[in-house]
């Protein structure tokens, strides 16, 4: 069963965003909780967000008193990658992360989630290369400020309006990069019954197959971590759809 990293902190509503909505994780727990095996999240160092992010931000999301759970948050988003290289796993975290750039945030986001976890693989030598694919409705802007302009990384945020271009989009994507990891930005609010009215539920178990298998093709790792999805109803069971694509 594949690891998922967690922590009990997550249920928190802490604050008034869609992302913080009480049931929201709930939903996808009930869903996920006989399929896969979780593994506890811990937070991230204070050096490990700082090698991201500036002092000012980081001392403005303390003022807001949201840095023990966006900490929390990165550490998992830390653990997941971790475990990613050696076999696929899935962060089931909030706050999400990918609109947060290096001095700032927005989109109920707060620290880069992405960007700490594959930074942190990379300043350790773990890693020499990475690839980001952001399937989430919106462009993740936070990544791409800092990740975007370094050597090491590639990054997609899929443009297509069509269901089957937009899975194609992903495919060609993948088949034209070998990398030592794929980090999945997983944002279900693309999902027909979300915001977006794009995705249908088996898309992202294709999705998840085609990151397994560029993944198993170059022998290199795979992870996802949640960002958005805000229809309770329809989340959990697209987030097991791409856990069943991924595994290995």
């Amino acid at each position: 069963m594949m690891k998922v990293v967690f922590h009990e902190d997550f249920f928190r509503s802490y604050t008034m965003d869609p992302a913080a909505a009480t049931g929201r994780i709930e939903a996808v727990v009930k869903v996920i909780r006989d399929k896969v095996t979780f593994v506890q999240a811990v937070p991230a160092s204070d050096e490990d967000i700082a090698a991201v992010h500036t002092k000012s931000h980081i001392a403005e999301v303390t003022r807001e008193g949201l840095y023990d759970i966006a900490a929390l948050a990165a550490g998992g988003a830390m653990q997941a990658a971790e475990i990613g290289l050696k076999e696929p796993s899935f962060g089931l975290i909030r706050p999400p992360g990918h609109h947060a750039s290096a001095n700032s945030a927005w989109g109920f986001c707060f620290f880069s989630n992405m960007a700490i976890a594959v930074e942190k693989l990379q300043r350790e030598r773990k890693i020499e290369s990475a690839l980001v694919l952001d399937f989430d409705l919106h462009f993740g802007d936070g990544t791409v400020n800092i990740l975007g302009g370094k050597d090491y990384v590639s990054i997609l945020n899929p443009k297509a309006s069509d269901r089957g271009r937009y899975v194609d989009e992903i495919r060609k994507f993948l088949d034209s990069r070998q990398v030592d990891i794929i980090g999945i930005s997983a944002g279900f609010d693309h999902h027909e019954d979300d915001w977006g009215g794009l995705l249908a539920t088996s898309d992202y178990k294709k999705i998840g197959r085609l990151v397994r298998d560029a993944a198993q093709k170059t022998k290199g790792g795979y992870f996802a971590i949640l960002e958005g999805g805000y229809n309770h109803q329809v989340l959990g069971q697209n987030v097991m759809a791409l856990i069943e694509g991924m595994e290995a």
